[in-house]
């Protein structure tokens, strides 16, 4: 699965938390995720200043900040990659509330463990394998 086929498979699967993702979908998904809003915010600045920029608060003096274009982004892309984490687990063979570590100290690493390793060959509870699909 190249680039454009992770954001774009990731993309249609918005709500869909049920079935296994891919190494590379989850990984060129998050690729996307981090890439992105760089360039939006390089094109947006190139293009109209600080016309996108807006000032929300200021605290302890110094002026809060809130970048529309990023913001915007952020929450068309929130749920759909909680769904393709919840699918990456899946791929593992483990339950999507596995997620809710990144609330404790060690859970980042263990998740990121997780998600690099290798799915489960051949089907598993949470549907078939999908490199052989």
């Amino acid at each position: 699965m190249n680039f454009a086929q992770a954001v774009s498979s990731a993309m249609r699967q918005y709500f869909t938390f049920s079935g296994r993702a891919r190494r590379s979908e989850f990984w060129w998904f998050e690729l996307f995720l981090i890439v992105t809003p760089w360039v939006l915010t390089f094109v947006t600045a190139l293009l109209f200043g600080d016309f996108f920029l807006v000032q929300i608060a200021e605290i302890g003096g110094e002026p809060m900040i809130l970048d529309v274009p990023n913001v915007l982004f952020g929450v068309a892309t929130f749920i759909p990659s909680l769904a393709v984490a919840v699918r990456r687990l899946h791929d593992t063979d483990r339950t999507g509330w596995w997620l809710l570590i990144t609330f404790t100290l060690i859970g980042i690493p263990v998740l990121i463990v997780w998600f690099i390793l290798k799915g489960t060959t051949g089907p598993n509870r949470f549907g078939p394998d999908p490199l052989q699909a």
